[in-house]
């Protein structure tokens, strides 16, 4: 490629060939055309470069990294190396719909701020059920942390943003890196802290634009569950909430993540940490309760046959 794309697509990936193929197939079969495709290889991977190899466009880019570093990092090393005005995040084992990229730079040039971040709705694909998220759309001078974490059901998706739909501003990525070492939350990290700059606005594409693969077989980040080190960065990043996003993530996030120790003290550590420290509301206490009382495997039941009738209904 000889001139400057308008979208820099950046993957991270690593010993998954088969699904990073289905993801660069899919950016390349974007009804907007004028991209170019960055595979940050994190670590030496032969099998997936071979996978990659055999990919024929010359709108794809491989940077295979000596050593893993994290797919924050890779994500940062990606963003570097764009050459596009825009670049979109897609982590390796997400697919993007045809028109994700037409739709949301559309959206961005419509955009009031000089720096928009640009998300969209997905569809959330378990073996067990499919839902679309979020469930609605940031109300105007809603707190952005607010949306991200407040329910307003005992159920999350009320508000949400997940990598894989975000697309900013190149320069945006170069002045707010991701929190490298950060293991869950990565993308809320990133946007609370970008949004946080005068010019930086968040808009969200009310179609579904991504297919959000959640294979419960399958390894992947988000069904670790550290919440030791998720309070440990909520403690040192509560400037980025207001009280009561504080509580919520809180007595949600985090509490679903602890609640699996089944302990006491854990218990009443987190209700206390948030109502030292945030504001909660009637829904964060009710949440909480069901959070600690109810087995993780009759939450998740409830959930799919309530968002299943959510988009049955829609």
């Amino acid at each position: 490629m000889t001139s400057a794309p308008d979208v820099s697509v950046v993957i991270p990936t690593r010993f998954r060939p088969g699904l990073v193929r289905r993801a660069v197939l899919g950016v390349l079969a974007q009804t907007m055309p004028d991209l170019e495709v960055i595979v940050v290889v994190d670590g030496p991977d032969d099998e997936t470069c071979h996978a990659l190899a055999a990919i024929a466009d010359p709108r794809l880019r491989v940077l295979v990294q000596p050593a893993k570093g994290g797919a924050p990092n890779a994500r940062n090393l990606g963003a570097r190396a764009a050459r596009g005005r825009w670049t979109a995040m897609l982590d390796d084992d997400d697919e993007w719909l045809p028109q994700k990229l037409e739709v949301q730079l559309k959206l961005a040039h419509s955009a009031r701020a000089a720096t928009p971040i640009v998300a969209s709705r997905l569809i959330n694909r378990t073996p067990r059920a499919e839902s679309v998220m979020p469930r609605r759309l940031p109300e105007p001078d809603e707190p952005i942390s607010e949306y991200l974490t407040v329910r307003r059901g005992l159920f999350y998706g009320d508000g949400f943003i997940q990598t894989s739909t975000i697309l900013a501003p190149t320069e945006l990525f170069h002045r707010v890196p991701f929190t490298v070492g950060l293991r869950r939350q990565q993308e809320l990290d990133w946007t609370l802290r970008a949004v946080r700059h005068g010019d930086v606005e968040l808009l969200v594409a009310p179609e579904p634009l991504v297919v959000w693969h959640q294979d419960e077989d399958r390894d992947r980040i988000s069904l670790h569950m550290p919440w030791r080190q998720q309070l440990e960065w909520l403690r040192r990043s509560r400037e980025l909430f207001t009280p009561r996003a504080y509580a919520a993530f809180t007595m949600s996030v985090l509490s679903s993540m602890a609640a699996t120790t089944r302990s006491p003290s854990v218990f009443r550590e987190l209700l206390r940490e948030a109502r030292t420290h945030g504001r909660p509301g009637a829904i964060d206490y009710l949440t909480f309760l069901q959070i600690w009382g109810v087995p993780p495997q009759v939450r998740r039941a409830l959930r799919d046959k309530v968002l299943g009738r959510d988009r049955a209904d829609a």
